[in-house]
């Protein structure tokens, strides 16, 4: 595979949650502690919408518009450009922040949070049905991060960072059931994914400068090394879906890399499927 190639200047302090869609013209991301959603053009510029305190996710809607991940809940919006003019509040804690979502085939959104200092077991993982009816699909988890679905809807994939591996559920009537290890990270902290459309998983590394990808059966096909440590997720998109778009960060980092924060590119040999919208 071929050596990845900076796609953005290193705009962001914590890159998150990369997204391509056609519906608002290509790839999006968020700098997540400055609440700012960020839309990458062709050359690699940038122009930023500040939406809250956090911005954890964006995810297009089945309706046309997005749905955000803010500090404590989500916020719609009806328009790609405009700003969230809705919102829904999760949960009071101020110590547990938004961190990941991502959505499901029937059209529900998963969002997971997380303890600003990490607590272990303090934050849970949301879903919000078309409808709007929210339930803690699983409460007691630590750093919520990356969930994707295989292209037939049968499994999904979720990371809970702090337990150092990929999980994956089967997937019966629109219910995630029969929870299980997938796949060990290793030196690396699990954090981002998405999945292709032949059911490989993507996996950012985080700590270690790396994507690892996976087969359904969790042998490794390929690892991709990144000039960062703090490599955040990563997505699937482009004309033809096989442009693979991954963030970066700087947080917290004494002495970061010069490229920290800003968005990669590497071109992949299995095309990615369309995002999944949310529904409501």
């Amino acid at each position: 595979m071929a050596t990845p190639q900076q796609l953005t200047d290193p705009v962001a302090y914590h890159g998150e949650g990369p997204v391509w869609s056609r519906t608002w013209g290509g790839l999006r991301f968020v700098d997540m502690l400055a609440g700012d959603i960020l839309s990458v053009d062709a050359s690699g510029g940038v122009t930023r919408m500040h939406v809250g305190t956090v911005a954890a996710f964006v995810r297009p809607r089945t309706r046309g518009g997005y749905v955000v991940g803010l500090e404590r809940g989500i916020g719609l919006a009806d328009e790609v450009d405009v700003l969230p003019t809705s919102e829904v509040e999760l949960w009071t804690d101020p110590a547990v922040r938004m961190n990941e979502g991502g959505c499901a085939p029937d059209g529900s959104l998963y969002a997971g949070s997380m303890g600003y200092d990490q607590t272990p077991g303090a934050a849970a993982l949301y879903r919000i049905d078309p409808a709007g009816s929210v339930s803690t699909f699983l409460p007691h988890v630590t750093v919520s991060n990356g969930i994707d679905f295989a292209p037939d809807g049968s499994r999904a994939y979720y990371n809970d960072t702090a337990t150092g591996r990929t999980d994956v559920f089967d997937v019966v009537d629109n219910v995630l059931v029969n929870r299980r290890p997938f796949a060990d990270g290793g030196d690396g902290s699990p954090d981002g994914l998405c999945v292709d459309s032949e059911g490989n998983i993507w996996v950012a590394m985080n700590s270690v400068g790396r994507v690892r990808l996976y087969s359904p059966d969790a042998t490794i096909l390929t690892e991709i090394e990144l000039p960062v440590r703090l490599v955040t997720a990563c997505t699937l998109g482009g004309d033809d879906g096989r442009d693979l778009f991954i963030t970066t960060s700087r947080e917290n980092l004494d002495d970061p890399e010069p490229e920290a924060g800003a968005v990669f590119t590497v071109r992949a040999d299995v095309a990615g499927k369309p995002v999944l919208p949310y529904a409501g």
